[in-house]
């Protein structure tokens, strides 16, 4: 059997392990087609940056398109002329209309990091985080005009850790999510419908998502939140008077540790701090810069 010709879509670092894992299988996989977004300009500077799955793209001579608006004619009149068994989208950043859903031979697929019908949306990595599940996953699910909503394909389960930060858990479901996909891509199609009862949402983040107050939130609540937000958007917290960056956080004592008494009367440890452009250092250190 010839292998599948793919169109895949995607953006940011947590696509490159689903492109590779394609690019690993050649007896499987035919990868015709790259499509990402645009360049971006990052940090202070404003560097013009182009995404992971472009660099990825070039480093293994993989044609590519970097379209403004996936959905212009002009792109779908030139992706009617490439071979596309399956079209895979893996976090890519925009929504596809009906026509480029119809365009491969069989079918558009998605992979989504969580247990899908829970958490669809743009943060299920952090959401699954923030509220506390036992576990979360990576989903391959057949792309419907709706978001997230389309019949899955496989699934694979895994624990979450109460002390699980977003940045390695998004990691760890990266790569898994490109191991199920060339497993799925590779069997038949059994498309199962998500349970609709039992969706759940998340929206993009956003800067303010990451403003806590010891005061006014429990320690398990910061906790969770700088485990999920560490690095974007990031959390900040009044103290001393200013407002800072809080990296990273324990609920039991640990040497070098701020200590900041919460709403719920437990302790929140606070081992890494950063003042306004300041460098990191330990709760301790940040203590008694500013002890008076």
């Amino acid at each position: 059997m010839p292998p599948k010709d793919i169109i895949f879509c995607g953006t940011p670092e947590f696509a490159v392990p689903s492109l590779r894992a394609l690019l690993e299988r050649p007896q499987d996989f035919k990868v015709n087609l790259v499509i990402t977004q645009p360049d971006e300009p990052v940090g202070r500077k404003q560097v013009l940056t182009p995404p992971p799955v472009k660099i990825f793209a070039e480093a293994h001579r993989l044609p590519f398109i970097q379209p403004e608006n996936i959905n212009d004619e002009a792109i779908s009149y030139k992706l009617q002329a490439i071979s596309c068994d399956v079209l895979v989208t893996v976090a890519y950043g925009q929504i596809l209309s009906p026509a480029l859903l119809a365009l491969p031979r069989l079918g558009a697929v998605n992979v989504h990091p969580s247990l899908l019908p829970r958490w669809r949306g743009a943060s299920p990595v952090q959401h699954a985080i923030l509220a506390g599940d036992s576990e979360t996953g990576v989903t391959v699910q057949m792309m419907v005009q709706a978001l997230d909503a389309g019949p899955v394909l496989a699934q694979e389960r895994i624990p979450l850790s109460p002390d699980e930060a977003a940045e390695r858990l998004s990691a760890l479901l990266a790569e898994m999510g490109g191991k199920l996909l060339v497993e799925t891509l590779t069997k038949p199609f059994v498309p199962a419908a998500q349970e609709e009862s039992k969706a759940t949402f998340c929206r993009k983040l956003s800067r303010a998502n990451g403003e806590v107050n010891p005061a006014e939130m429990t320690a398990e609540e910061i906790h969770r939140r700088v485990r999920a937000l560490t690095p974007w958007p990031g959390v900040t917290a009044p103290f001393g008077g200013e407002r800072v960056k809080i990296l990273k956080t324990a609920l039991v004592a640990e040497p070098e540790a701020l200590e900041i008494p919460c709403k719920d009367g437990r302790t929140l440890f606070v081992l890494s701090v950063q003042s306004p452009g300041r460098k990191p250092m330990s709760g301790k250190a940040w203590l008694r810069g500013h002890a008076k």
